[in-house]
């Protein structure tokens, strides 16, 4: 992928889960581990990207018709995490991941990674993908799970001044709240649709909307061509 006029300064924010990482088996599978532990009947693949939403207690809130009380959650989000944690071993990169990401940087543009993941379990878990070093910065999320991104993006775009211009930035991501927290600090998103959100959901959100991670990459060249 060569260098285009006028995209040298252009910046892709990358999203992990469902993203970069193709893991949505391993979160449908921890889903239902979790919805076990307060009687919630398993949900199939199809339904979860037709009701899945940030923030995560929102989700719930529409399976359970009501919001799940602060000890379910808590359950919930333990059991979710440690049974994706061991399955998440088994995941691998989206296919063309690791040779876009190669592509972009040889092309001197600049790329980060944001994701909701813990901050301090996503770093190694990226540096063992081997990919760690085409991004100039990694940051997963601190503090209490199960919120938007919109706030996380904040801080991440705010330690990347001099390097990534907002307007200049799109966001590659697989949930709508990606879309949300990026215009939230005015920069572009595009979606693609092989994690979490049904193509139906995503296209309500009024971004691109693409299958495959190339797609996204060209969408978003368009988008600061």
């Amino acid at each position: 992928m060569g260098k285009r006029r006028g995209t040298h300064d252009a910046h892709l924010i990358w999203d992990w889960n469902g993203t970069l990482l193709d893991d949505i088996t391993a979160v449908i599978g921890a889903t239902n581990a979790a919805f076990a532990d307060i009687g919630l009947e398993p949900i199939t693949l199809e339904r979860y990207r037709e009701m899945y939403c940030v923030p995560v207690p929102r989700f719930y809130e529409r399976l359970l018709g009501r919001l799940p009380t602060d000890e379910e959650w808590e359950l919930m989000d333990v059991t979710f995490h440690r049974y994706y944690s061991e399955h998440r071993l088994a995941c691998g990169l989206t296919q063309g991941a690791e040779e876009l990401l190669g592509e972009w940087r040889r092309a001197g543009r600049s790329q980060s990674l944001l994701s909701l993941y813990g901050h301090d379990e996503l770093v190694p878990i990226v540096r063992g993908y081997g990919i760690e070093s085409h991004f100039i910065r990694v940051e997963g999320r601190r503090g209490r799970s199960g919120g938007s991104k919109a706030i996380h993006m904040e801080a991440h775009l705010a330690a990347l001044i001099g390097t990534a211009a907002p307007e200049r930035t799109v966001v590659i991501g697989d949930a709508a709240d990606d879309a949300i927290a990026a215009a939230h600090v005015g920069a572009r998103a595009v979606l693609y649709t092989g994690g979490s959100h049904s193509r139906a959901s995503l296209e309500l959100v009024g971004v691109p909307v693409v299958d495959t991670l190339e797609d996204a990459v060209e969408a978003a060249l368009r988008l600061v061509a």
